[in-house]
């Protein structure tokens, strides 16, 4: 049982970086702290796919020596997700944190319950 875990290792540590993430997102008030926990859960799907797109002693998929079989070469599509979604997450984050400065400047609170109780009062 013990081998399990050390060959899933990252997997391992993908799901409770997720799962850490996940909670920071539910349980806090704070957009700050929820904006933090959205990305410790992008990291762990990027983790996850880069472990999964990883061969050991794999190269590059880049014909050389005469080696063309598909067993010797790393995929490439997990590291093109990887890198096309630290992209689309850093380009989400600042726009949640331009958001948060806006919110922040209306209503001078980070707390989403306290914000929603100004903005009905604003309503009425």
């Amino acid at each position: 049982m013990g081998g399990n875990l050390l060959t899933n290792f990252y997997e391992a540590v993908a799901v409770i970086l997720f799962g850490i993430g996940f909670t920071t997102l539910l349980l806090h008030r704070n957009m700050i702290k929820k904006i933090l926990g959205f990305n410790i859960m992008d990291t762990a799907i990027y983790l996850f796919l880069a472990v999964k797109g990883y061969i050991t002693g794999g190269m590059a998929p880049i014909l050389t020596n005469g080696v063309e079989e598909q067993a010797y070469y790393i995929n490439p599509v997990p590291s093109g997700l990887v890198l096309t979604g630290i992209v689309v997450s850093v380009s989400v984050t600042a726009l949640m944190l331009a958001l948060t400065i806006r919110l922040y400047r209306r209503y001078h609170t980070l707390d989403i319950d306290k914000m929603s109780m100004l903005a009905k009062k604003e309503d009425l």
